[in-house]
């Protein structure tokens, strides 16, 4: 169960897990102005700055798919690795919670 150690600090405390919740919310609305509106705009700028710093490698690593003639595969990766990156920081936040309590005690 080493994974489940290891992302334990994102779900564990509150912080971690509105965290979560608001990058969830950014997803579910470049998804739905990818998938369902006419006029998308800038819909990936909320994902992006919602789990910035490490989303910004989701960027790179999409272009070579949504060039590769397969239909929104690069939407998927861009999102995969924009949940990705979320995860990672709200490990990180966890994490930090943890040790403020411990420090706070």
């Amino acid at each position: 169960m080493p994974a489940r150690n290891l992302l334990a600090p994102a779900f564990d405390n509150w912080l971690a897990r509105a965290y979560c919740a608001v990058v969830a919310v950014a997803l579910g609305f470049f998804l739905y102005a990818v998938l369902l509106s006419p006029d998308p705009g800038f819909a990936g700028i909320w994902p992006l700055i919602t789990a910035a710093p490490f989303s910004f490698l989701a960027v790179p690593l999409s272009l070579p798919a949504e060039y590769s003639g397969i239909p929104r595969l690069g939407t998927l990766v861009f999102t995969v690795a924009v949940g990705l990156a979320g995860l990672v920081n709200a490990v990180l936040i966890g994490r930090l919670a943890h040790r403020m309590r411990s420090a706070g005690r």
